[in-house]
């Protein structure tokens, strides 16, 4: 693309974004009596008259001429600099937001940051990865094993804009069957000085409904630019991208709060969802959620593995076939625990498991700080070990049979190959990312790749495990 091409397309995007807006959308009605509610409420407020809106707050007016600055700033910088250059300036830039977004309240902040990925306000990586970085795995190919958790992205409105800023994989969830607001406000907090997150936001979700369509609608995009595309297809019997482009798409499914069936409601995120993700995970390790961690027995576990795997299989698909089955556990688990998992996942031949989700002890030295005793799962850098120890003992006892994501606590480079080592095949992030932003993912991979190439390893499957080899 020329310097001048680039240009136009910046100045037509920021336009178009700005032209859309951002509309704050809350949970719709989770039945059909408070549809019927809300229908009536807003029929006397059309007769009523136009409804008065509220400025922003001030913090967010100040963030949004922010962005909109550096959108102006990067438009102007691209008319004189190749690609690769103002990619690089463009991540890089982001780190003069971030001090603003600490000053709003954590949940506020998080729901801006969704918004801005949303309509396009961040920075689209133009570079390609470097090649030590590629993996195959599933029959996908990834063009990095540095993924996004479950947490950032509930209902599935960013993930192209995600996918977009370099993730090798994102993961959007968890969604459960029917729409709830989760638990009470405030429900996040920031351990700032220990690069960690209390929340218990207790999977507040606008429901499987709204995110089929918004998934239904990216999946077609996709199609259409596969079927307009002038590139050959490929031969390969490993598929390059995924359903949502080219990054691959995970789907976390959860439980409602008020179900008193666990297994209908991951049935019913399957036969829903499933058709538009490249991979999906069963999250039985929320501690927000009560009695959700109980399904993480031997017994109900097996039992709801295998009905949500009935259900899947049950399904028709094409060539493709279905999408892989990974099971989220906890890290707050007893050896016993971790056996039977293990056991469970051998037998059954799950696709995976990611390890882990938050953790409700406060390791040392997060456990000093004032927010310590709030209740809700910790994450960020106190986690690391303790998730990191979980892996090693998981892949030990499967004996690496199965692919394992590691999640919890990486805010490095360095910290993703430590996770690789001990048995991770891919990498997850959430908390790093909140307070490092875009900035951190380049960063990230780039410090990944000098990791590997510095102990001889060609590529991130060779060094799968590489501590135990």
């Amino acid at each position: 693309m020329s310097s001048s091409a680039a240009a136009l397309a910046w100045r037509r995007s920021l336009r178009d974004a700005l032209l859309r807006g951002s509309a704050w959308r809350g949970a719709p009605a989770a039945n059909s009596a408070a549809a019927r509610l809300a229908s009536t409420a807003s029929a006397s407020e059309a007769a009523a008259g136009p409804k008065k809106v509220p400025p922003p707050p001030r913090k967010g007016r100040l963030l949004t001429g922010a962005m909109i600055g550096l959108a102006i700033a990067g438009g102007a910088y691209v008319s004189t600099a190749d690609e690769a250059k103002f990619c690089g300036w463009l991540f890089k830039s982001t780190q003069l937001v971030n001090p603003l977004f600490a000053l709003l309240d954590a949940e506020f902040a998080h729901r801006l940051a969704v918004t801005a990925a949303s309509h396009g306000f961040v920075p689209r990586e133009k570079r390609p990865d470097p090649s030590v970085l590629g993996l195959e795995i599933w029959g996908r190919k990834f063009t990095n094993p540095i993924g996004l958790a479950a947490g950032f992205d509930k209902n599935a409105e960013a993930v192209e804009g995600l996918l977009g800023m370099g993730f090798g994989f994102v993961e959007v969830g968890s969604v459960t069957p029917l729409p709830q607001e989760g638990n009470p406000k405030p429900r996040i907090f920031r351990l700032r000085e220990h690069g960690a997150v209390i929340n218990r936001c207790g999977f507040n979700s606008e429901g499987i409904v709204v995110v089929a369509k918004r998934l239904g609608a990216q999946h077609g995009k996709r199609k259409m630019e596969e079927t307009s595309s002038s590139t050959s297809p490929t031969t390969s019997d490993v598929k390059q991208g995924g359903k949502a482009g080219p990054g691959i798409l995970g789907v976390n499914l959860g439980k409602n709060k008020i179900s008193e069936d666990a297994t209908a409601d991951y049935v019913q995120g399957v036969h829903t969802l499933s058709q538009y993700a490249d991979y999906l995970v069963i999250n039985v390790s929320s501690p927000n959620t009560p009695g959700l961690r109980k399904l993480q027995g031997r017994k109900q576990l097996k039992d709801l593995v295998k009905k949500v795997q009935a259900a899947r299989d049950e399904m028709q698909w094409a060539e493709d076939g279905p999408p892989p089955l990974l099971v989220k556990i906890a890290p707050d688990l007893s050896k016993q625990d971790l056996e039977d998992i293990a056991a469970v996942a051998l037998a059954l031949r799950l696709d995976g498991l990611i390890i882990s989700n938050t953790t409700i002890s406060r390791p040392s030295p997060a456990d000093t700080h004032p927010l310590a005793q709030e209740a809700g799962g910790l994450s960020g850098k106190p986690l690391f070990d303790l998730s990191t120890n979980v892996l090693r003992e998981m892949y030990i006892l499967t004996r690496g049979k199965i692919p394992l994501i590691g999640c919890g606590g990486v805010s490095s480079g360095e910290d993703a190959y430590k996770k690789i080592r001990s048995g991770a095949t891919l990498v997850q992030l959430y908390t790093a990312f909140a307070y490092g932003g875009p900035a951190l993912i380049p960063r990230i991979k780039a410090e990944l790749a000098e990791c590997l190439e510095r102990d001889g390893f060609k590529s991130v499957q060779e060094a799968v495990g590489a501590d135990f080899k």
